[in-house]
């Protein structure tokens, strides 16, 4: 897969494989202190998001309204464009730089209708709102996040035409070359008058779990290595072709945790190792975790130097600032000093010019949502999913096995029992009695995975289901039972834990992790550890996200590209009715020394 070589280029110069921008306006002199005299001084400042995931605007499609959250937050590129001008009138447009650490074309409605419903790649097909977006406010970067790659390469290729700036991946490389399919970094000079200029090297790093969670995209034309290896490799070039500031954009959390299991050697939330193992960064701004550092300070080990981090809230609620001082002494600029800070589009208003840019995009997707497909006899809520079985998860598990049914048919696999797992992804998603909208769909099934069928064994399952019960706080018998801190065990996500429908099972939270799963049964009778069944999951559990045991590895009989939440969608368009009689069934409940919870 070639370097990308695009409009951005044609106003720049190429240094190696990444994108060198010469030329950014003079900046004002310093005046210096009487006991300096003779030394120059500079102060860049480097804004920065993250994990956009396709937000414009303070709206949320699933609810058709503003966005609005308990602690008052506020989202959205229109936000954050406000803040983005403010700090170019106080620190100087000519001494800012403006990047992002990816996961930028997936997570809303708005993005999943410009891939899918009215694609950026057909013929003639539109230009991408969050292109338009990022282009009109001026970023000159942009990490490649693991989300980019859910609609496959030619929908992120086209995307980045559309991009006025360079998507970054240093680690993201051609698999039959292993040479960048990326611009790895990007260079920028900034001029000081009565001084040399400041040359600025930003490098991009992505997550190596791509490999996994995007298997189908890109096993065979990309992968992935681990971040560390290649800042090692990059930032000691960046710092021979003359930079003098190095900041790494990281999709790649700081905590030093992977939820990859043993499918991979690399770190998934690796930034805190970079800078700790890799000598020469200054600064890193961090994304993937959807967690806010204002300021995280790390001592590389070889160097005694710190380097800081920061992670601003995912969606557009922040703006990070690295402010970064430099003094130019004995021939060349030297870094002084680094910090960071936080800024909150909840206190600014949206930037009128990208709301003019994008009203209309935005309005046409809201008028896609809003469209009735059925109508549901009752309520149906997430509200209590974590720790009931729900009916409306069961619409879900029950939409998966029609579907691998119809597609087995016919095949050696037909007579074997299809089962389906799904996740309680959302706690406030609710299909209101009456009409249901795409929207209403679309917010229970917030995720843009597809289905994959899975042979797995009996006892496989045993040992799945075992898995996600460690999902559970345990909690003795006699012990009062708080829902609020009953789940997200040693802090594991919801949507890693799973349902699994056609079997039936107790959960028993009053036992150790690995001996929960009580009374397990197929149709009746105990379930036999050599039986075969049909396991329908979704591809991001299927290529092993979650270190789901067993499903990974096991034998793949079947998968498509339809999103999960479009075969929700035609299966309640098919029936017209939504109704869980259709549907629901009990299969698992929490227990206590075999005493339901509930």
């Amino acid at each position: 897969m070639p370097l990308n070589r695009r409009k951005f280029l044609r106003r720049s110069a190429a240094t190696g494989a990444g994108v060198a921008l010469a030329g950014a306006a003079a900046a004002p002199a310093a005046e210096a202190a009487p006991a300096e005299r003779g030394r120059k001084r500079y102060a860049l400042t480097v804004m920065g998001t993250t994990d956009l995931h396709g937000h414009v605007f303070n709206w949320d499609y699933f609810k058709d309204a503003e966005y609005a959250d308990k602690a008052g937050n506020a989202q959205g590129l229109a936000r954050i464009s406000t803040l983005v001008n403010q700090v170019r009138e106080e620190k100087g447009r000519c001494n800012t730089l403006l990047l992002d650490a990816g996961d930028t074309i997936q997570g809303t409605p708005l993005t999943y209708y410009y891939a899918k419903v009215d694609p950026i790649t057909a013929e003639g097909g539109p230009v991408h709102p969050m292109a338009r977006a990022m282009n009109a406010i001026g970023y000159d970067a942009v990490a490649l996040g693991n989300h980019e790659f859910n609609y496959g390469i030619e929908t992120l290729r086209k995307f980045e035409a559309q991009c006025d700036f360079p998507l970054l991946g240093a680690n993201a490389l051609d698999a039959k070359t292993q040479r960048p399919a990326f611009p790895p970094y990007f260079m920028k000079t900034f001029r000081v008058p009565g001084a040399p200029p400041v040359k600025v090297a930003v490098l991009g790093l992505t997550n190596p779990g791509i490999a996994i969670w995007d298997k189908a995209y890109v096993q065979g034309r990309l992968t992935f290595p681990g971040l560390e290896e290649q800042a090692a490799k990059w930032v000691p070039r960046l710092r021979s072709m003359g930079a003098d500031v190095v900041v790494v954009s990281a999709h790649s959390g700081a905590s030093g945790t992977s939820s990859y299991g043993d499918q991979v050697p690399y770190v998934e939330n690796a930034a805190a190792n970079v800078a700790r193992q890799v000598p020469g960064i200054d600064a890193i701004l961090v994304g993937h975790a959807h967690v806010e550092i204002p300021e995280l300070r790390v001592t590389n080990e070889r160097t005694g130097k710190t380097v800081v981090l920061s992670e601003p809230l995912c969606y557009a609620e922040r703006l990070t600032l690295f402010d970064i001082d430099l003094v130019f002494d004995k021939g060349r600029w030297e870094v002084e000093s680094v910090s960071a800070s936080l800024r909150n589009s909840n206190r600014v208003a949206d930037d009128p010019e990208i709301t003019k840019l994008l009203s209309d995009a935005h309005a046409t997707v809201v008028t896609y949502v809003n469209q009735v497909v059925g109508k549901a006899t009752q309520t149906l809520t997430t509200v209590e999913a974590r720790y009931k079985d729900a009916p409306i998860i069961d619409l879900i598990t029950r939409v998966q096995e029609d579907v691998v049914r119809a597609a087995l048919a016919g095949t050696e696999f037909a007579s074997l029992p299809v089962i389906a797992q799904a996740s309680p992804f959302s706690r406030t998603s609710e299909i209101p009695a009456g009409d249901v909208t795409i929207r209403d769909l679309s917010s229970l099934y917030v995720y843009d995975n597809t289905l994959v069928a899975k042979l797995m064994t009996g006892a496989q399952l045993r040992a799945y289901l075992e898995y996600s019960a460690e999902y559970f706080v345990q909690t003795a018998a006699d012990a009062p039972v708080d829902v609020e801190k009953l789940t997200n065990a040693g802090g594991r996500p919801d949507y890693n834990y799973d349902y699994v429908s056609g079997l039936a099972y107790d959960i028993d939270i009053a036992q150790p992790a690995g001996s929960r799963i009580r009374n397990l049964s197929f149709d009746g009778t105990p379930l036999d550890d050599g039986q075969q069944f049909v396991l329908a999951v979704n591809n991001y559990r299927a290529n092993g996200g979650g270190a789901f045991p067993y499903v990974a590895s096991a034998r793949e009989l079947w998968s498509e590209s339809t999103e999960i939440r479009t075969r929700i969608a035609e299966w309640v368009t098919a029936k017209g009715v939504l109704d869980p009689k259709d549907f629901a069934s009990v299969d698992w409940r929490l227990t206590r020394d075999g005493t339901p919870v509930f």
